[in-house]
């Protein structure tokens, strides 16, 4: 009995100290993600996806990148701009650079990752969404696939996350009342999305911590290609957010994972997940999501050799960084921030009372 209560401390403590590394992160990207909510216009994205031109695949791409939504809430989201005329290229490479990286996890990254990945990760995510979109929109183009059929599926004013609703504003709406909607979406609406998913994450990641001894990673994932594969096994049916799969790929490093297993980790869990992908074959017809899913598995593998060559050849490991991290952010600031960032979550993850809708 002791020795179960001694391992839910264990766990609890560990998971603690990476809530304490990450929770100033957290709310400055969902600080971030307010500001972007309040001051982009509603229709921005939607007027430069259209067509099926490379431009807008590169520009849904780069417009994905910072958008703080989950791989669920940007399928509603990516679906609206389908019906507004974003071609499936343009579609396809916004639903995998949104759910892979954002301003949350990039603050995060930083926090619990290391500079090097924090700089990588959006990198990859913007040419792995490049190259899944230009692969679907050829594939498209050369197979004589219609595209009045499947956008038969996607309700004109169907929205069914809070994550991608959007309200129509008045022009002359003040900058101080776009502002408090604005914190109200990223801490109210984005944050009961990502909030429970955050908090697993951490949570997994102190399990790992305490269960998961680095004689196994070295005896069973030692292999840089092995364990890139296992990531890819686990990742692509899972559901994580690009927040939540941070600190699961920090506690796996720590236990000596190498820097490419953890970006594929990293890449492949946000972008795919077992519910989502039968969303997506809906949106975007079976064909195109085999290619969608296929890119993203390739370009994450690619680019988890590409960052073991790069921190080889540089001399450093992601781990020195992470050790070194885990006693710089143990503060007031940051056991301020865990406690506000725990509230935060709780009260959005609460009912309403009263609410309409």
């Amino acid at each position: 009995m002791n020795t179960i209560i001694d391992a839910f401390i264990a766990v609890f403590l560990a998971s603690w100290n990476v809530l304490l590394e990450s929770a100033p992160f957290v709310l400055l990207g969902f600080f971030v993600a307010g500001l972007l909510k309040a001051f982009l216009p509603d229709d921005f994205v939607a007027r430069h996806l259209g067509g099926g031109s490379t431009a807008s695949i590169f520009k849904a791409a780069a417009m994905g990148v910072p958008i703080p939504l989950c791989s669920c809430g940007v399928l509603p989201a990516a679906a609206g701009l389908k019906k507004q005329g974003a071609g499936k290229g343009a579609v396809t490479s916004f639903l995998i650079s949104t759910p892979e990286t954002g301003v949350d996890s990039i603050a995060v990254s930083y926090a619990l990752l290391d500079p090097l990945m924090t700089v990588i990760r959006p990198f990859v995510a913007f040419f792995t969404a490049v190259a899944a979109g230009i692969a679907v929109a050829f594939t498209e183009k050369h197979s004589g696939a219609g595209m009045p059929e499947d956008s038969k599926m996607v309700q004109p004013d169907t929205c069914t996350s809070n994550c991608c609703c959007s309200h129509r504003k008045p022009e002359a709406e003040e900058s101080g009342s776009k502002f408090m909607k604005g914190m109200r979406f990223a801490f109210g609406d984005l944050l009961k999305d990502i909030g429970g998913w955050l908090f697993f994450g951490i949570l997994l990641s102190g399990v790992i911590s305490v269960f998961l001894s680095p004689e196994i990673v070295s005896r069973y994932l030692s292999n840089e290609y092995l364990s890139m594969l296992v990531m890819l096994a686990i990742s692509v049916p899972l559901y994580v957010c690009a927040t939540a799969s941070t600190p699961i790929a920090a506690a796996l490093a720590l236990k000596g994972i190498s820097p490419g297993a953890a970006l594929v980790f990293l890449l492949a869990g946000p972008a795919t997940n077992a519910a989502a992908i039968t969303v997506i074959a809906k949106l975007l017809g079976k064909r195109a999501t085999i290619v969608y899913v296929v890119v993203i598995v390739v370009m994450s593998f690619l680019a988890g050799i590409g960052v073991n060559a790069l921190y080889a050849s540089l001399g450093i490991g992601i781990t020195g960084w992470l050790s070194a991290s885990a006693h710089e952010n143990s503060g007031p600031l940051s056991v301020v921030s865990a406690m506000v960032l725990f509230v935060l979550v709780v009260k959005a993850m609460l009912p309403v009372k009263g609410h309409a809708h």
